[in-house]
């Protein structure tokens, strides 16, 4: 079971899972077992005053400290830091938060009219690049927890986050990866001189109105081109993120041949994310809906008809942290895809629908069980808050 303990409660051979409060911004490479007091010593130095544990994973040990019991029965050499995808994500929202965090100091300089220090942005979009190469399941899953009113700073993170995961599914260069990150994290720093009331207009913008929404790219082509140490290629994807193939794209027109292929990759990031994401005035598409409209926009010579069928496919039928609602009633979330069956996924049930209450999580291979998926939904649809889902499922284990 997952349990939250203090650092004084804390002994050797406990599994730490993650850490919950403290007073530095210390984060743990991994989970794994306490093995000396002197990790404990270091814990508490660093500010930690809390942590969540797997308590069916303590060791015990005799007086000359060999391990005489495991609950969970691994042998204890073979020590598995894959955790469960529900506990990756509780390291993936604190990543994201931090990216937004910087995305917020960005947009202030820009509002100011001060350089920005490109050093922040270049160290979160490494670290996020090192969590993707791990596991780009938990930070697909966290870009589904959003806050209507942020908007703006969640796109540019997640845009940035779905750009990794994309480039690095194409088997792109690390290196390239580093600045396409950059390019998609700053992509539209120039809507800071877009005003509110056209940037969260609930309804359909005038053409007067559209033509200075458009502007935000010049803005940001400004913004980025005047950051010190900042790349072509980085400047490029966002200059490129509203051009569209058949040449009606903003705001230069550019015609399909001179789109590069980082440009047609970033407009696919930037149009699912904004599809899928909830805003003050509007409820986001599940990811099949946004699914259909990307092949849509494809077939209309606006995107990249290739690359959107690798991005599905690099997203998953039904993606990792995503609900679905099953033919028992029951809301569950993906945990892991069957490669072999993608339309069978891995997933943990947890809510009962028809009776509207949660339940006992209960984890189902639908690839080896007669339930089935009926449709994606999403947490809106039945008035469930993503992060509450979240929560209860870290305490049920």
């Amino acid at each position: 079971m997952i349990v939250e303990i203090k650092i004084s409660e804390l002994v050797k051979g406990h599994f730490v899972v993650d850490i919950v409060k403290q007073r530095g911004s210390f984060n743990l490479t991994n989970s794994g077992h306490i093995k000396s007091a002197k990790v404990i010593d270091n814990l508490r130095s660093k500010g930690v005053e809390s942590l969540l544990i797997d308590s069916n994973k303590t060791l015990t040990f005799d007086d000359k400290g060999h391990v005489i019991s495991a609950i969970e029965g691994a042998p204890p050499s073979k020590e598995n830091n894959n955790s469960p995808i529900i506990l990756e994500i509780t390291k993936a929202k604190k990543l994201f938060n931090e990216a937004k965090n910087i995305q917020r100091q960005v947009f202030a300089d820009a509002q100011q009219g001060r350089e920005l220090n490109l050093t922040p942005v270049i160290e979160i979009t490494n670290k996020t690049i090192d969590t993707v190469f791990k596991n780009a399941d938990a930070l697909a899953c966290v870009i589904n927890i959003r806050k209507k009113n942020e908007y703006l700073l969640e796109h540019s993170v997640s845009v940035s986050v779905l750009m990794t995961i994309f480039a690095r599914f194409l088997k792109i260069d690390k290196q390239i990866i580093q600045l396409l990150s950059v390019g998609a994290f700053l992509h539209d720093v120039g809507k800071i001189n877009v005003p509110d009331s056209i940037l969260n207009k609930p309804s359909k913008l005038t053409d007067a109105e559209f033509t200075v929404m458009k502007s935000h790219v010049n803005h940001s082509i400004k913004i980025i081109s005047a950051t010190p140490g900042i790349s072509e290629l980085s400047l490029e994807v966002a200059a490129l993120h509203h051009e569209k193939l058949d040449g009606t794209g903003y705001p230069f027109n550019i015609p399909k041949e001179k789109i590069t292929t980082y440009g047609r990759m970033i407009a696919v990031c930037d149009i699912f994310d904004a599809l899928t994401a909830n805003r003050c005035y509007k409820d986001g598409y599940s990811h099949i809906k946004a699914f259909s409209i990307l092949r849509s926009l494809a077939t209309k010579n606006h995107l990249d008809q290739r690359l959107v069928d690798l991005f599905i496919k690099c997203m998953g039928v039904y993606p990792v942290g995503s609900l679905v609602e099953l033919g028992s009633n029951k809301l569950a979330i993906v945990e892991s895809r069957n490669d072999g069956d993608p339309t069978n996924p891995k997933v943990r049930s947890f809510y009962n629908a028809e009776h509207g209450r949660y339940v006992m999580a209960e984890d189902i291979d639908l690839a080896n069980n007669d339930d089935f998926i009926v449709k994606g939904v999403r947490a809106d649809d039945f008035d469930l808050d993503m992060n509450k889902i979240i929560e209860f499922l870290l305490m049920e284990g």
